[in-house]
């Protein structure tokens, strides 16, 4: 992603689940959030209402997402794939690192 402020990803590209995420920022607010993942319907899901629920937001704002909120927002996950929100939030919280 042009511009990228930040990087983050969880689990390993190439070898299994994975969701990778690059944020832009504009001051102290995430201007922009991209994902990419392994195609797994719910991890595309996640990553991608992760990138909607924290464009615009402050930083601190974003770093505060848990997973279960995650979850809560997107009206639920299909059982045994909880995982797959953790690791958005996982690799958001990498690329706010330094933040």
């Amino acid at each position: 992603m042009e511009g990228q402020a930040g990087y983050g990803v969880s689990g390993c590209p190439g070898d299994g689940p994975y969701v990778e995420i690059w944020t832009t920022l504009d001051g102290n607010k995430i201007s922009r959030a991209a994902y990419r993942t392994h195609g797994c319907p719910s991890s595309v899901a996640a990553s991608s209402v992760l990138c909607s629920v924290v464009t615009g937001r402050t930083v601190n704002q974003a770093k505060m997402l848990e997973a279960r909120d995650l979850i809560s927002i997107m009206g639920g996950i299909p059982e045994g794939k909880e995982r797959f929100a953790a690791m958005a939030v996982e690799a958001l919280a990498k690329a706010l690192e330094g933040s």
